[in-house]
Parts: structure tokens; sequence; C-alpha cells
């Protein structure tokens, strides 16, 4: 008898956490839509979609866009300054700096994407594990992204490439391993209140395995800190790249990084201050564009906020 009354009320709780899951399934195609509808309204948001957008179609379109390749040199024109001929200048070695900087845009997306991959595979799995199965594994990720949290984003990312050596690779290893703690300590926070839910013990009584719950379940319900933490990510990643590329340790010549042309520039910089000015704004407008997105995905995706 007792064991009916076991078995019915696991019946119960059961269907109860599955119709919860059901109901909260339904709120997030409903919110989905409000999220992109509260982004819209938010200016900050929109300026930086629309500087993402613009690094995205000068990356994708680069070779057609480009009037130079990353290295065509006219040492007759160097150090020419913006003009009909030249629209932002020359550099030292008569490099077009439009088209270098155009091209440069291709190695940041490049640098934003693979390290946020890194970062997000390293960090989000760790999270997940962390937060879900809690216990000794809790206390070994913990200790681990302590560690890793106790140095300077730059200085670690610094030490990485100097053991793995310099190279546009190399830095984006280093970056993504560099910012791996962020997801992790984000997601961990996340299951530990997601493990609880009665959804979540629904399926765990029907005979769920851990692996299931995770992906159907847990997984779901993370995405969007995850998009926040890696629009937010891109930005520093893509200056963390430039900071390394300037004092020689990231992308090597030719491949025309945008802080190997501001490095480039410095000897110049009283006679042909262009040569480091428009990679600078390059590099800031792209960084801020990540981050006025970033903020402006928070904003809209906090139900706090709804």
């Amino acid at each position: 008898m007792e064991s009916e009354i076991a078995a019915a009320e696991t019946s119960r709780s059961a269907h109860a956490g599955l119709s919860e899951l059901e109901s909260i399934e339904g709120r997030l195609v409903r919110q989905r839509g409000d999220t992109w509808v509260r982004l819209r309204r938010n200016p900050g948001a929109m300026i930086g979609l629309a500087l993402v957008i613009t690094l995205l179609l000068l990356a994708a379109g680069a070779d057609l866009i480009a009037s130079q390749g990353i290295d065509e040199q006219s040492l007759r024109d160097a150090l020419l300054p913006p003009g009909d001929q030249y629209t932002l200048g020359t550099d030292e070695f008569g490099r077009d700096m439009l088209s270098r900087i155009i091209h440069g845009a291709r190695v940041s997306l490049q640098v934003a994407i693979i390290t946020a991959m890194i970062s997000m595979a390293v960090g989000v799995s760790l999270g997940l594990i962390a937060g879900y199965f809690g216990g000794p594994i809790d206390y070994v990720i913990q200790a681990l992204l302590d560690i890793s949290w106790a140095f300077p984003t730059v200085l670690m990312a610094i030490f990485l490439v100097a053991v793995l050596g310099p190279g546009l690779v190399n830095v984006m290893v280093a970056v993504g391993l560099v910012y791996w703690g962020g997801f992790a300590r984000v997601v961990r926070g996340q299951v530990l209140s997601l493990r609880e839910w009665e959804y979540v013990n629904a399926a765990r009584a029907i005979g769920a395995s851990d692996l299931r719950i995770i992906i159907r379940h847990v997984v779901p319900n993370i995405i969007a800190p995850v998009i926040v933490m890696t629009t937010l990510m891109m930005g520093d990643a893509i200056l963390i790249e430039a900071t390394l590329s300037f004092v020689g340790m990231g992308a090597q010549p030719p491949i025309p990084s945008w802080g190997s042309i501001l490095s480039g520039g410095r000897t110049y910089l009283v006679i042909a201050p262009w040569v480091t000015l428009f990679p600078g704004i390059a590099i800031m407008l792209v960084v801020l564009g990540f981050n006025l997105l970033g903020d402006g995905l928070r904003d809209a995706l906090d139900p706090r906020l709804r």
C-alpha cells in the first residue's frame, strides 16, 4: 500500500514537473519575440549592432572592398597623407591604410569568434559539471577558477603566448583559455538554481539520465547569460589581441592586425599620425560596438526588466 502511494505521489510530481516544463517552454518562445522588441527600443544596442554588422561585412568582403592586398607596397607613395588617391593615407611602405584596416577587420572577427568558442567550450562545460554534480568536483573546479582569476587578464595572456610562442593562432588559444572562468562562474550559478526546479526533479524521477537532463532541461535555460557573456567577451578578446600584436607577440607580418599596424606607426607618430590614428579608431569602434550590444542584450534578456 505504501509503495502504491509513493508511486502515485511520484507520478503526480512528474506530471506537475512536465506541465511546468511545457509552460516554461511556451514562455521561452514568447520571450524570444519580446527580446527583439526590447532590443530594438535600445538606441545603444542598435548602434552596437550596426557596428558589429559593419565588422562582419568588412571581414566577409575584404578581398572585394579593399583596393590592395594585405602586403602590396609602393615605396614612392610612403607616408602619403589621406587624400583622393589614398582615402586614409599610406604607411611607411606605401601600403594603403584603408585596405590594411579592412583586411584587419577579418583578423579581428576571426579572433573574436574562435576565442569565444574556446572559452565557451571550456567554461560552459566546467560550469555545468560543477553546478550540477557539486561536491568534490565543484571544489576542484572552483579552485582552478580562483587560480586563473588570481592573475590579471592581459598578464595571463602574455604568459600563455610566451609559453606557446608568438602568432595569431597561439594568441587565440591563449585568450580563449584566459576567459573560460567568466563563463564557468556564470553557468555554475545558474545551474545551482536550475537543478532544484520541479521539472528537473520530475525528469530525474521518471528515470532520465544526468546527461539528458543537462542537455534537454538545463542548457536551454542558461543560453541567455551565455550569449551576453560571449558578446562582451568578444570585444575584450579583440582588444587583448591588438595589445599582444602591438608588443610583437600577436599576429606576425604581413598579417594586417590592427595592433601591429599601430605598433608600426609609433615611429612616425609626429610626421604621419594617420598611421596610428585610424587603426586606433577602428579598435575603439569595434570594441564599443560589442560592449553596447552586450549591454543591450543583457537588458533585453533580463527577466526582472520585463
